[in-house]
């Protein structure tokens, strides 16, 4: 069954307005830093916070991408083509919300928005809703940790204790 064309067209425009969102918080976070703050790698730094802005938008954008193909073989006619653009749309997105864990506090109202919107929208798979809440809730930038090895022990007894 071809996915269904308006819910597409739906999911495009709430990803083109988080992405718009993201890229403004980027603008500014540039204009604030400088276009290429290098040299400082703690959770928080201005690198950090640009690399989190970037790394979100572009992760948006790679799912409208996708949404994008998938309307267009939809169109088509190319079902198959359709249905596997979409599967790879809804896949867990790479850098959201983990962008927002470099990201400096508090994070832009426009970063904010556009995490609430994708949490919302209900593309991607539930653990990315609970993962961009915690995101939003820390007081701080979480990554990259100051402790590695800690980092890693708390990382195994999660995957350990699920």
């Amino acid at each position: 069954m071809p996915p269904d064309l308006t819910e597409l067209a739906r999911t495009g425009r709430v990803l083109e307005e988080a992405r718009s969102l993201l890229e403004a918080d980027r603008a500014r976070l540039e204009e604030r830093y400088g276009p290429s703050p290098y040299g400082d790698i703690a959770a928080g730094s201005p690198d950090q916070t640009l690399r989190g802005i970037r790394d979100m938008s572009s992760s948006v954008s790679d799912a409208l991408e996708r949404i994008a193909l998938a309307a267009g073989y939809s169109v088509l006619g190319f079902d198959q083509r359709a249905d596997r653009a979409l599967r790879l749309a809804r896949m867990t997105p790479v850098s959201i919300p983990s962008g927002a864990d470099r990201m400096a506090r508090p994070l832009g109202e426009a970063t904010v928005r556009a995490l609430e919107m994708i949490r919302d929208l209900g593309l991607f798979p539930g653990e990315t809703a609970i993962a961009i809440d915690v995101a939003l809730a820390a007081p701080q930038a979480t990554y990259p940790p100051a402790d590695w090895d800690a980092y890693a022990r708390e990382k195994r007894w999660r995957s350990e204790h699920p």
